[in-house]
């Protein structure tokens, strides 16, 4: 698998609580991976969670995820998860996001497509992405 440029990759390594009892990383752990590489993502386009909260009054929450898991992650592997943006609507995102092993680039254990949605933080109700954020998104996808 060629991994885009503009793609965004965050460091993993998984720990023995990550996995069950054969030393297999247990599937939920695969979206706690993920999370944290869309919040990586999110901080290197300059945007801490909190802040948009407290600031902006936004948050953004998982709608939707479709998962495939294709290979095992195991106990001490260093793993790459990776964010790319696919779709941007006006309160809405689709990301793509995969999993591999840091030494086997071109095989992919674990790959997703996440719909994020744009919420007014006090109302927990939909509203459009801020122009600050859609200003950087443009400019990354």
């Amino acid at each position: 698998m060629n991994h885009s440029v503009n793609e965004f990759t965050w460091p993993v390594r998984v720990y023995y609580e990550d996995t069950d009892a054969g030393g297999v990383v247990y599937n939920a752990n695969y979206l706690n991976f993920m999370e944290r590489a869309r919040t990586e993502w999110l901080r290197a386009l300059g945007f801490e969670q909190d802040v948009m909260i407290a600031q902006q009054d936004v948050l953004f929450a998982v709608r939707s995820i479709e998962i495939e898991f294709l290979k095992p992650a195991r106990f001490n592997d260093e793993l790459r998860v990776s964010v790319g943006l696919e779709k941007r609507g006006h309160a809405s995102m689709t990301m793509l996001q995969e999993i591999w092993r840091e030494q086997e680039p071109e095989m992919v254990l674990c790959q997703a497509r996440v719909r994020i949605a744009s919420l007014q933080a006090s109302t927990l109700t939909p509203r459009a992405i801020p122009t600050e954020i859609t200003g950087k998104l443009n400019r990354v996808s």
